[in-house]
């Protein structure tokens, strides 16, 4: 039986991914770098330091920095990402995320978050979600980041409840083979072709056709 439902934040609760944008924007136009919008959906589900690299690959600066430069990069784009941050208001949230987070509670159904972002306590802040959430896994406390499985195993071992018990949602990817590859129901919200080439158990194209009822009669059925 499903006894966890673990979220991940960016493009399935919210869209901070305008704010992304434009904060990786500022920096990239600061060293001068060329940055797309279409880039931006490459950075999508994995860390900062990871996103980084990949902007300085493609703008041809990968060796141009040293560690500590490229630790004072993210932080400078983390620093103009927080401004923005407020003006997230729980407007914001998603259709239907709401709904299925007060159907979870009811239902006696732990929820987590397992977002590559070091800013989802402050986000789920800012839209006045936090008390629903048992375990809101730290990136920085797992050794991989998505794709890897390790940031929903910490938060399936959090909630103390078997892997198998569990379903993750996803938007991205790499956050779908993430839960694949721990072994949980993987549910990814976005275009059939991607979320079916990552390997989703259940596709929705729009958080409003999220609920509690079909996922779990999805889940029964796998």
């Amino acid at each position: 039986m499903v006894k966890a439902v673990i979220f991940d934040l960016d493009g399935v609760i919210t869209d901070t991914a305008e704010l992304h944008y434009q904060a990786w924007k500022d920096l990239a136009d600061s060293i001068s770098i060329f940055f797309a919008r279409e880039f931006n959906e490459q950075l999508k589900g994995i860390s900062r330091m990871d996103s980084l690299n990949k902007i300085l690959i493609q703008g041809g600066l990968a060796d141009q920095y040293n560690e500590q430069e490229k630790i004072a990069l993210a932080e400078k784009k983390n620093k103009e990402y927080i401004k923005l941050l407020v003006e997230l208001t729980p407007e914001h949230i998603y259709s239907g995320i709401k709904e299925l987070l007060d159907d979870l509670k009811e239902n006696g159904v732990k929820i987590g978050l397992a977002s590559a972002s070091l800013n989802g306590p402050a986000i789920l802040e800012h839209l006045k979600i936090t008390e629903y959430f048992d375990t809101i896994v730290n990136p920085n406390s797992v050794k991989q980041g998505k794709p890897a499985p390790d940031i929903f195993l910490r938060a399936a071992k959090d909630l103390d409840v078997a892997p198998s018990d569990c379903i993750g949602i996803e938007d991205s990817e790499a956050g779908i083979c993430s839960i694949k590859r721990a072994n949980m129901f993987a549910v990814g919200v976005g275009t059939v072709e991607v979320m079916k080439q990552a390997g989703a158990d259940l596709i929705i194209n729009d958080t409003k056709n999220l609920n509690w009822s079909d996922l779990l009669d999805e889940y029964k059925t796998k």
